[in-house]
């Protein structure tokens, strides 16, 4: 089947992730550790079992699969699944449980394809394609799947459909360079501009992604580039971040594409499937239109000329 990527999900009919109507597909794993992820199913890179309660009849059918295993990788404490998926468990200790559970309960987070199993099942959405839409890579964070991703934007180029990669660019810059060659559009988040709060935010510092940004929107694919900051109250959403990162990137290019993403409350509820706490209590809200106006204009007076889809 040749190489492989750990994919957590393919979202069908998407108009957010780039022009026309796409297919936009999910690959697994991610080195930043961002507080408020959307996604914090795709953060780590191994697939991992996921327990859905509203669809568990509790038949107690997968712990008495596992009821030898001495590493205890399920049990039950009152009416909750507990998943034990330490280090010292062996990740196929939750095949039969997950195999033999009726209702599907208790699933996998992901699956692993290979290229050309993915660009059939791509194929079935090329009538939207033909249309002004296309297929978006994102994540977790795509680039860190390096080898399935640089074939399957290949086999996509290959087969006519439109590419767009939405990436943090944290990653060496060979590998940002070959990704950014085989694709049509990149949407690269730039969150927040001081290291240190950036570190504190995110897990990493921020020097990588501005080395990167620097480069490219500087080269010959600059107009390629949607540069994308995320409005998260009390990390990324002050005028002075918004100010510091629309004037870096429009003294490097002056018609540079940039977007301004409100947050978005939805992801709080996935977090009790991954067992990942979030950073937000479900009271947080999303910037209404006249705060979103007031960042915008903030961007303008340092030099963004360019939005893309701000409101």
């Amino acid at each position: 089947m040749g190489v492989t990527g750990t994919i957590f999900d393919i979202r069908r009919f998407s108009v957010h992730d780039g022009q026309g109507i796409r297919t936009t597909v999910f690959l697994k794993g991610c080195p930043l550790r961002c507080r408020w992820c959307q996604n914090p199913e795709g953060l780590e890179f191994e697939s991992r079992p996921v327990w859905f309660k509203q669809s568990c009849i509790h038949c107690r059918v997968c712990t008495q699969a596992v009821e030898q295993d001495h590493t205890k990788p399920l049990s039950w404490n009152h009416d909750r699944l507990l998943i034990n998926d330490s280090p010292l468990t062996d990740p196929a200790s939750f095949r039969l449980p997950i195999y033999l559970c009726p209702t599907k309960a208790l699933a996998w987070d992901s699956r692993n394809l290979g290229v050309g199993e993915l660009i059939t099942e791509l194929e079935k959405d090329r009538v939207f394609f033909n249309h002004g839409g296309g297929v978006t890579l994102s994540g977790g964070e795509p680039l860190a799947q390096t080898e399935f991703t640089l074939e399957l934007l290949t086999a996509c180029r290959r087969v006519g459909f439109h590419t767009a990669i939405e990436t943090s660019l944290f990653a060496p810059a060979e590998i940002v360079d070959d990704v950014l060659a085989l694709s049509d559009t990149l949407f690269a988040d730039f969150k927040i501009f001081d290291n240190e709060r950036h570190r504190e935010a995110t897990g990493q510092p921020n020097t990588l992604i501005m080395e990167n940004l620097s480069r490219i929107l500087s080269g010959p694919h600059a107009s390629k580039i949607v540069v994308r900051t995320p409005l998260i109250p009390g990390f990324t959403a002050t005028e002075e971040n918004i100010g510091a990162i629309s004037a870096f990137i429009s003294g490097l290019y002056g018609q540079v594409a940039y977007e301004l993403l409100n947050y978005n409350p939805l992801a709080a509820g996935k977090y009790p499937l991954t067992g990942k706490k979030f950073c937000f209590d479900k009271n947080q809200k999303p910037f209404i239109t006249k705060e979103l106006l007031r960042f915008k204009d903030i961007a303008e007076k340092n030099g963004i000329t360019n939005f893309k889809e701000t409101l």
